[in-house]
């Protein structure tokens, strides 16, 4: 690949960049999906949805109170649909696939694009030298 031109280097750096912004952790979300969470809601004024009573935790009365002021406050915004909905549902978005199966699409659509440029680069040197 050492003749290869600057279009196919731009190309696999490009490529680079987007499989590490959207390569997930083993138990987070990806740098891609991080950004898009904060990018919805960059002053964190969006409730999120609670999640469900753990064991014995439905059992005191405050801690009920609370989880439905937050459930109603989040259930009220939701209900503007539109816009504000899409925000609420983005700012709680997660990877779309687990981990594993994420990390293997991207390994092999880097392996791919690097062997098509690889692949355009020799083309193009075999055009030339004839």
């Amino acid at each position: 690949m050492t003749s290869s031109s600057t279009r196919q280097w731009w190309l696999l750096i490009t490529l680079a960049l987007i499989i590490v912004c959207v390569w997930p952790p083993v138990d987070d979300k990806s740098l891609a999906m991080k950004f898009v969470n904060w990018a919805v809601d960059p002053l964190d004024r969006l409730p999120l949805l609670p999640p469900q009573f753990a064991l014995g935790e439905g059992d005191d009365p405050e801690v009920v109170a609370r989880h439905d002021m937050l459930v109603q406050q989040y259930d009220a915004l939701y209900l503007k649909e539109g816009w504000t909905r899409k925000r609420l549902e983005l700012k709680a978005a997660r990877d779309p696939f687990n981990a594993s199966t994420e990390r293997q699409l991207f390994t092999g659509a880097g392996v791919l694009v690097a062997l098509l440029a690889w692949r355009w680069g020799t083309q193009r040197t075999r055009d030339r030298n004839q």
